[in-house]
């Protein structure tokens, strides 16, 4: 936008205007010394600023009657860039020879190429004109359809040429450049922006002086684009096609703000690019782009000038002061100190510099904070509505005031001013706490501590107060009021705090502390709260750590160890009483922790130095310890176990030099082995244990240890010592023994076995003792055991099964058969087991005796059972379907269908009514009155039903007519006579006739079906209403199946006949080769002149000759017909599975007029295809994928062939010989086939 404040140059005049036309653009160059000025009509005027002289008048530059639509001084002020409305670029060069300023014009993009619409020379500040790529003086020019980007020196080269996709043809192309920071290095950005999508394109000089252009992040945008302007590298100005000012930042994609604009009343330059001053010859895609055009380099405006000004920073946040939002001024600030604000103008100089002006600008804002905090504070009301209100605001101050690193002004000026208000001043220090816990304010000035202790102790926060002094620098407490104030309060963390950091004191807080929880625990009781922490205190000293946090200063902890020492070896307490037990500190650390003690102690060890010294101060601890623990009966096993636990572990090192009397170990195996006190068992056991793990074993009589571990039962003890002596098989009997681990017994024995790293001989010892204790085992857990002797001892099942019986322990037998069956169904190796038929009918008979339900299962999973013992096994135990699985099995389906149809009263000997009869007369009249075993035994009915039409289907398709009418009837028959005798239409075994009939009509022809209803005595001599709901339904499913059948017969012929055409038009289409020369002998074929050699032609338009193609192992004869493959398609497509992927062909001999004759005859009279109707076939196959028509073709005559008992056979025989309708896979391609070509 050209902004004139002053009238100072006037250039030209109306008769140049009325001569050139409108100036439809303008260029100024960098020392603003020069004007271009391109009109209408396609002249351009060159102006000095300085006089208001006209320069040049170039009228020769570009072809006349077109508009200059952009004109461009470049960085070289001898350099300019121009555009026409021909979409042609041209480059202009001014030159002064002689005194005569003269302009040489080369064309740089011919608009008969692609008319461009817009360009912009990279221009680069004084800062940056020694940047490498400003040397080859780079312009971007967009067309309609692509971007380029060349370089004009030191020789015109097109670097960059970038297509985007389809576009609005109505929205106009932008360009503009910028210098970014991107990877610590500033390079040119260009930014190509066309409807609502913004590119932005980095530009980059490697070392060898070549030029790359990478993408960025592209912008989307809701709005479309007429013009793009950078404001700086990171910020962007866009306006929109309804006149809206969009600035966005370009890291983040964020819209900072959006100006509306429409009431500045632009003029665009659309007619300049529809160049109507010259009769509008352009062509019909340039004015497509002119609806929004707008000349960058020209910004009109009627009635009133208009300027986007960017406020600087101080106006920004004054905006914000004014509209009282103090926080947004504070953040505001703080990201302009930061370097993170987004669109910043008015920051410039050093970083340092300008930290420290946005500081001081904060400290002001932050003073003003307070004052108005203090006078917006409302004199009356609630209590709780003061202090809301400075809650809202105090932390704000403080928050802004540390960043700022500014406690002086917290603690002085800020402070003082909150003081003047009882309110704020609590709030304030109440504010204090979140930051001193986070270490984030480590000082405070002495006034404010004082204030914040009296604060937290008036409002009873005691809690809080101890945690904030754990966190402060001692130096800023006053440590006489913190000590007293801890001491009155119990505060005991920040009383030793104080003592360690401020007068580094670690035994004066010890002493004091000793008084108050020796007390507690001499008397037996556990220490609770603030009191249990303090003991922890002792022992983060010991191991040289401060309490509560924190760490001893290095050059300390050594001088700390050995006062903490010296104090707790005293013999007695400074003040302590007549009758005081010596070593009263020892005595009461014991009594608190004694393990974590002595873990203390241990690291302690670890630290002293192998000196004379350090032997003795250790010696003498052990002897303290030993002399309180042992000759005090205070302390439980627990304890006194693990202080030989201790012990034991200092004396396994090999660098002891401790000492320790036998006779104490001895004495303390008889305290935790004595058979005479039973409280503590698994304790006292634990702890032995423990001990003998650290290596105490040393320390025992290996004998008397486990003669004394077995008399107290410590079998965990005794497994310790089988184990180190390697006797497996003495450690079942103390798994066995164990009450607690009995059940642990078999994965050990199991581990045992079947674990490497154990010898033979301790194996078969281990396996022995386990068969001695298998009777123990099995009333143990049986499942377990049955797992056992499966996996190890499968060829012992029958002498176990038999000493068993002779044991007389019948109560196993079934959870031992149960065990087997459950094996048998997860699938173990039934013959690894060897399992004798006895032994399976046996099986078989408890599984019938205890388990009925599981029978079945079994008899499905087993394979070596003989069938005629089973059989009178399971009709012995009247198990109806086990014994039909069982006849079906052996061959005899007539004696299973009679099984099944016995069972559940179905059928009986005379066909007579039966129970099952009257039930159902019953339940017919009087359904209101059925009861829960009424209903079950119709649930019986049904699913015995379902189970015996499952065995019929199963069997009829082995059998034939007759065997399947001796199946189907007699159900049919027990199914319907109840009916008849009930004579009620609401019987409930209609629905179950009718599942009958449905299923049996796949196998007996429907004429047989009706014709034996019809016989029937009682339909005979009746009326046909009585069945006429059978006969509908199967009369219904008859048409629904005859109509599916003619209608897939009709499209399956239909299919196949234009299969066959489109076949015969395959196979008469004459071929045409894609070349005159063979295909592996890259010779014509025409210069080939043996007699014996063919010419073979492809349908894929490849030609070989005969002899080539044998060569290449590309022929086989088959029935005596030779059958030829492409070389070149079969050798690309080698991965790919083709049926007979054999291509059509032509053959012929060479003749000297080129004609191709057939040479090769059919041998055999057999109508056979020849090898291109085959390949023609196959590719129909492959096209239209799914089971090929003849197999359907060839499935449905199978059906029409065979027997005509049913309407559609159902196949339930092996998967393998299925129908291929039942293949779940299978579809009908009903969709009409494609035209076959001519």
């Amino acid at each position: 936008a050209l902004i004139f404040l002053a009238l100072r140059l006037c250039l030209g005049s109306t008769a140049v205007g009325a001569q050139y036309g409108a100036i439809s653009a303008l260029s100024i160059n960098n020392d603003c010394s020069r004007l271009l000025c391109g009109f209408a009509k396609g002249q351009i005027t060159m102006w000095d600023l300085a006089s208001g002289k006209l320069l040049r008048s170039i009228t020769d530059a570009h072809p006349p009657g077109t508009a200059i639509l952009h004109i461009k001084f470049t960085d070289d002020p001898t350099l300019a860039i121009c555009n026409d409305s021909g979409g042609s670029v041209f480059e202009l060069s001014f030159k002064r020879v002689m005194g005569v300023r003269t302009c040489e014009s080369r064309c740089l993009f011919s608009g008969s190429k692609g008319e461009v619409c817009c360009i912009e020379p990279l221009h680069a500040k004084v800062d940056l004109r020694d940047h490498p790529i400003t040397q080859y003086s780079l312009l971007a020019m967009a067309s309609l359809t692509k971007i380029l980007v060349i370089g004009l020196k030191p020789s015109l080269k097109v670097w960059m040429t970038f297509p985007y996709g389809r576009m609005d043809p109505s929205s106009v192309p932008l360009l503009a450049w910028h210098f970014v920071a991107v990877q610590n290095s500033v390079n040119p950005m260009l930014a190509f922006c066309r409807g609502d999508v913004v590119h932005f394109l980095l530009v980059k000089r490697d070392d060898t002086g070549a030029i790359h252009v990478t993408k960025q992040r592209q912008l989307h945008l809701h709005y479309d684009l007429i013009n793009f302007t950078w404001i700086n590298s990171r910020t962007a100005v866009l306006l929109d096609s309804v006149e809206k000012l969009h600035v966005i930042d370009r890291q983040t994609q964020e819209e900072l703000e959006t100006i509306e604009i429409s009431e500045v009343q632009l003029v665009y330059n659309s007619s300049h690019f529809k160049s109507l001053a010259t009769g509008g010859n352009v062509s019909e895609a340039l004015v497509g782009t002119n609806s929004w055009s707008f000349g960058k380099s020209l910004f009109e405006v009627s009635q009133k000038s208009y300027m986007v000004l960017m406020w600087s920073t101080n106006k920004q946040v004054d905006h914000l002061l004014k509209q009282e939002r103090l926080t947004d001024a504070l953040a505001l600030a703080w990201s302009f100190h930061e370097g993170k604000a987004k669109a910043v103008v008015g920051l410039s100089g050093d970083a340092s510099k300008r930290k420290a002006v946005i500081a001081d600008r904060m400290v002001e804002i932050l003073l003003h904070y307070a004052d108005r905090t203090l006078k917006k504070c409302p004199d009356q009301g609630k209590i709780q509505v003061m202090e809301q209100h400075f809650q809202d605001v105090v932390p704000v101050i403080v928050d802004y005031c540390l960043l700022l690193q500014r406690t002086d002004l917290l603690f002085n000026q800020i402070y003082d001013k909150m003081s003047e208000n009882s309110v704020a001043k609590g709030i304030f220090l109440e504010c204090l706490e979140p930051y001193i816990l986070s270490d984030k304010l480590m000082g405070i000035t002495p006034q404010v501590m004082k204030d914040l202790l009296l604060h937290f102790q008036d409002k009873n926060r005691l809690e809080n107060l101890e945690a904030c002094i754990v966190h402060m620098d001692i130096t800023s407490l006053d440590i006489q009021q913190v000590v007293l104030l801890c001491w009155e309060n119990h505060l005991y963390d920040a009383m030793i705090y104080v003592y360690n950091s401020g007068m580094n004191d670690f035994i004066s807080p010890m002493e004091k502390l000793f008084k108050v929880i020796a007390p507690p625990l001499n008397a037996g009781k556990s220490l609770t709260g603030t009191e249990f922490f303090l003991c922890k205190g002792f022992y983060c000293c010991l191991a040289g750590r401060a309490y509560p946090l924190g760490d001893i200063p290095e050059d300390l902890v050594p001088l700390v160890k050995n006062q903490v020492f010296e104090f707790l070896i005293r013999l007695h307490s400074t003040e302590g009483s007549v009758d005081e037990e010596v070593y009263p500190y020892v005595r009461t650390l014991l009594h608190f922790d004694t393990r974590e003690f002595l873990n203390v102690l241990a690291l302690t060890f670890e630290d002293f130095k192998n000196d004379k010294q350090a032997v003795e101060y250790q010696q003498r601890i052990v002897d303290i310890l030993l002399k309180v623990m042992v000759e005090n009966s205070d302390f439980t096993p627990s304890q006194v176990g693990c202080l030989f636990t201790f012990l034991a572990r200092q004396l396994a090192k090999p660098n002891n030099t401790l000492f320790v009397n036998r006779t104490l170990f001895d004495q303390v195996l008889e305290f935790l082995c004595s058979p005479d006190d039973d409280s503590r068992h698994s304790e006292r056991q634990q702890v032995l244990l423990e001990l003998l793990q650290a290596g105490g074993i040393v320390q025992f009589e290996e004998s008397r240890l486990i003669q004394m571990a077995e008399k107290a039962e410590f079998y965990q003890i005794c497994e310790f010592m089988y184990e180190r002596e390697l006797r497996y098989d003495k450690i079942i009997d103390c798994y066995l023994r164990d009450p607690v681990r009995k059940e642990e017994v078999f994965n050990y024995i199991h581990n045992i076995l079947s674990m490497p790293g154990y010898s033979a001989e301790e194996k078969q010892s281990v396996w022995q003792k386990a068969l001695e204790h298998i009777e123990e085992l099995l009333l143990l857990s049986p499942c377990k055991a049955a797992d056992l002797v499966a996996i190890h001892f499968s060829e012992q099942i029958e002498s176990i099964i038999t000493n068993l019986q002779v044991n007389q322990i019948s109560e196993l037998e079934f959870d031992l058969s149960l065990l087997w069956f459950l094996y048998y169904r997860e699938g173990i190796n039934q013959e690894l087991l060897h399992l004798s038929s006895s032994v399976t009918e046996q099986f078989i008979e408890l599984l019938c005796q205890y388990s009925p339900g599981q029978v079945l299962e079994t008899l499905q999973v087993l394979e070596y059972c003989r069938l005629e013992e089973t059989i009178q096994i399971t009709q012995k135990h009247q198990l109806h379907e086990a014994s039909s699985y069982l006849l079906e099995k052996k061959g005899d389906i007539h004696g299973a269908f009679l099984v099944m149809l016995e069972h559940d009263f179905i059928l009986q000997s005379d066909w007579e009514l039966t129970y099952l009869t009257a039930f159902i007369i019953a339940i017919s009249f009087f359904p209101q009155n059925l009861g829960s075993a009424e209903l079950t035994l119709l649930e019986n009915i049904e699913d015995t039903l379902m189970k015996t039409i499952a065995l019929c289907q199963r069997n009829s398709h082995n059998l034939d007519q007759q065997q399947r009418e001796a199946l189907w009837f007699p159900l049919l028959e027990a199914m319907m006579s109840p009916q008849k005798l009930s004579g009620s239409s609401q019987c409930p075994l209609k629905s179950l006739t009718m599942q009958v009939l449905n299923n049996m009509a796949a196998f007996i022809a429907l004429p047989s079906i009706l014709q034996r209803i019809l016989q029937d005595p009682v339909y005979g001599k009746g009326k046909l209403g009585e069945i006429q709901g059978l006969v509908l339904g199967m009369l219904d499913t008859f048409n629904y199946e005859q109509t599916l059948l003619e209608t897939t017969t009709n499209l399956l012929n239909h299919d196949l006949h234009w299969s066959l055409c489109n076949l015969r038009a395959s196979v008469t289409r004459g071929l045409t080769p894609k070349q005159d020369y063979c295909c592996i002998c890259l010779q014509q074929y025409k210069r080939r002149q043996e007699t014996a050699d063919e010419i073979i032609v492809f349908s894929c338009g490849h030609l070989y000759h005969s002899l080539c193609l044998l060569s290449k192992e590309c022929g086989t004869v088959t029935k005596g017909l030779m059958r030829w493959m492409c070389y070149k398609c079969n050798s690309s497509n080698k991965g790919e599975k083709l049926s007979e992927n054999f291509s059509e062909l032509k053959k012929g001999r060479i003749q000297p007029s080129l004609q191709l004759s057939p040479s090769l005859k059919a041998t055999s009279s057999e109508p056979l295809l020849d090898p291109q109707q085959i390949q023609a076939f196959d590719q129909l196959c492959r096209l239209n994928r799914g089971t090929s028509r003849l197999a359907l073709l060839t499935e449905l005559s199978r059906g029409h062939s065979s027997e005509k008992h049913g309407l559609l056979s159902i196949s339930h025989s092996d998967p393998t010989t299925s129908s291929v309708f039942q293949n779940e896979n299978f579809q009908l391609h009903l969709a009409p086939p494609p035209l076959a070509e001519d």
